[in-house]
């Protein structure tokens, strides 16, 4: 009985380091101290069992997922632009390969999902009411709102409210649907709605509606329901941005600028992208001068220069250094890693689908928020935060490693699949 507690507490605090990196995801890199505790912890795992743990399906993705994502850097070295740069990002990303293993460890058994999802939930439940009452206030735990957009916790030098609400809103939603049925996830629908509307990123709103179109395909699970409900959902969003509108001299602003698109000139549309156009081409430029192995990881900033308009406002005069990332996940790989880099992110993205496609009921009902806050998050046809930089990939991984732990077998399976192994060698034996 002693043990069983001691192995209870255990799993009660590697679930707490998960949940902590989360948890300080708004205080700059604070979020490191669990990721480090965590890797540490998957080191000694590694050790201990001398890799016996990646004979499991779930635990093998990891490692695959973790080559396609850090070999693209190793190959990218060869031919960066600010190799020290490069080769240290390639050094300092090591350690979420441990940390997913960590992860997979931490949420070994079915029982601990549970209450997992549900501190998600909480988790951004609470950031949630926090936006609200920054809207309503003009203040929060974040202080005061930035002049044009909502930034609630993460606080006006730091606008990344309406990207992580939205990625995150899979795991609200799912908790909001089974606790409270249709009229629970209605309610927390609308209630995520206006804060990322006002949080002002056009890539979260993006990511938000996607995530609303495959919520709709869930509840409809047919084409014949699911075409007026998606009408209901645009109507219903058509008429929150009007209320919106109205009311919010911040949104107002910020799409008064986005209807610049509609002027149909370039000038308009680069204006409208927030200077988007400009490092889009850039980056393109990049592609093509360095197709197969990119400038580097993390070196666009420094190649950024040689490659944009002269006089480009993005260019700093004394340093010459340029915008620091290409603001699209399929052009930064293009620009940073080449062909040889994006073709590995295919085939990590291929082999993940795979991987969600073979697993069981059970294990696909684990993995649905995470998984979809992924394909939220990586949408090619929207814009990005940079995937190597330390805060955006960090979030990233902690995603991928909780969807790549929901794959894994659970643990009472594989220690009846040893335990079945061992029997049929003891009944072979002489």
């Amino acid at each position: 009985m002693i043990s069983s507690k001691r192995m209870g507490r255990s799993e009660t605090a590697a679930l707490l380091v998960v949940l902590g990196v989360l948890v300080l995801l708004p205080i700059g890199r604070t979020s490191e101290l669990g990721i480090v505790a965590g890797a540490v912890v998957g080191i000694v795992l590694m050790l201990r069992h001398r890799f016996a743990p990646l004979a499991d399906r779930g635990l093998r993705l990891i490692l695959i997922l973790f080559a396609c994502y850090w070999l693209p850097i190793v190959f990218s070295g060869f031919n960066s632009v600010a190799p020290q740069k490069t080769w240290m990002t390639a050094l300092e990303v090591v350690r979420f390969f441990p940390f997913a293993l960590f992860v997979a460890w931490a949420l070994r058994r079915p029982l601990s999902w549970p209450p997992f999802l549900l501190a998600v939930a909480a988790i951004t439940a609470l950031w949630l009411i926090d936006a609200w009452v920054q809207f309503l206030s003009g203040s929060s735990l974040g202080g005061a709102p930035e002049l044009e957009r909502l930034s609630g916790i993460f606080g006006a030098d730091n606008l990344k409210l309406g990207p992580v609400l939205a990625v995150l809103s899979p795991f609200l939603l799912l908790l909001a649907r089974e606790h409270g049925g249709r009229l629970g996830l209605l309610l927390a629908y609308l209630l995520m709605l206006v804060p990322i509307l006002l949080a002002g990123s056009r890539g979260a709103w993006l990511s938000y509606a996607l995530v609303s179109v495959v919520f709709a395909w869930r509840e409809a699970r047919s084409l014949r329901r699911f075409l007026p409900l998606l009408f209901g959902i645009v109507l219903g969003i058509a008429l929150s941005i009007g209320g919106v509108w109205q009311i919010s001299d911040r949104f107002d602003a910020r799409m008064e600028r986005s209807l610049l698109v509609f002027e149909g000139t370039e000038q308009a549309l680069d204006e409208a992208s927030a200077g988007r156009v400009r490092i889009w081409s850039a980056a393109l430029g990049m592609f093509e001068a360095n197709p197969l192995v990119g400038v580097g990881v993390r070196g666009f900033r420094y190649a950024y220069a040689t490659y944009s308009e002269p006089g480009d406002a993005f260019v700093d005069k004394t340093t010459g250094i340029g915008a620091s990332h290409a603001h699209q996940l399929v052009l930064e790989l293009l620009s940073e890693t080449g062909l040889l880099g994006l073709l590995l992110w295919l085939a990590g993205m291929t082999l993940g689908l795979r991987a969600w496609w073979r697993a069981d009921s059970v294990q696909r009902a684990r993995g649905f928020a995470p998984g979809l806050a992924l394909v939220a998050m990586c949408f090619p046809l929207n814009t990005h935060f940079a995937f190597y930089s330390a805060w955006w990939g960090l979030f990233f991984w902690w995603l991928l490693a909780i969807f790549c732990a929901a794959l894994a077998s659970p643990a009472e399976k594989a220690q009846g699949d040893a335990s079945d192994h061992q029997g049929g060698a003891d009944q072979h034996a002489p």
